[in-house]
């Protein structure tokens, strides 16, 4: 009896770790937080605390995918991203969707990522090319501290250098480009190149297969 007061602290600690953990459960057996449990082992899970920033505090809060609080999503519906793809899920990104932005499957996106899909009129800086577009393939890896500028179209298995600037295409692929402005400086062997599908496919918070009815009647693009 003496140790249960003692140690007060430790004994609301474990009642709490309980009610915590008990509420956790009961959450995500409800059937709108699946997403939860079944994006759990991805590297961009659809976490319970990343829904609450989003959702509850607000941070990005009508963005269909998670993203980390400290990054900014502007015009999301100008964006089109494929499964366990979510820009601005690591920290300190920016991802300017004023014109079109697509990034396919599996593509990742590290840390303090830029991705700008529309410049500033050189003439009017209140205006800015709504035509213009970013497009980024699957199975792509972003570094840290990188930027994607407009018009720019990364084929599949495009790997970007930490801070590197890619001002212009590299559609074909398979390559390794770095620098300011990046360049090629390696060329992948496509047969080594591993395509891979994990189960169940989700793109952000959104199944799959429920997407493309999302897409109709909620994006522009």
């Amino acid at each position: 009896m003496n140790k249960l007061f003692t140690y007060p602290g430790r004994i609301w600690r474990f009642f709490w770790r309980k009610i915590e953990s008990n509420t956790y459960q009961i959450i995500i057996s409800l059937p709108y937080f699946h997403f939860v449990k079944n994006t759990r082992n991805s590297p961009v899970a659809c976490t319970l605390r990343m829904w609450f920033m989003q959702k509850v505090l607000g941070f990005n809060r009508k963005v269909y995918w998670p993203v980390h609080f400290t990054s900014k999503i502007n015009q999301y519906k100008h964006m089109v991203i494929g499964v366990e793809t979510c820009p601005g899920y690591e920290p300190g990104c920016y991802i300017q969707g004023i014109g079109k932005v697509y990034i396919g499957d599996y593509t990742r996106i590290a840390q303090n990522v830029g991705i700008i899909s529309s410049n500033h009129d050189l003439y009017d800086s209140r205006e800015h090319n709504l035509a213009s577009e970013v497009r980024i393939g699957k199975y792509c890896w972003l570094g840290m501290n990188s930027i994607i500028l407009p018009d720019v179209n990364l084929g599949d298995f495009t790997i970007v250098g930490a801070g590197s600037i890619v001002t212009k295409s590299f559609p074909e692929g398979y390559c390794v480009v770095a620098g300011n402005p990046a360049k090629v400086i390696k060329y992948l062997d496509k047969e080594k190149c591993k395509p891979y599908i994990n189960h169940p496919e989700y793109i952000g918070y959104i199944k799959k297969e429920e997407y493309n009815d999302f897409r109709k009647k909620k994006l522009w693009v």
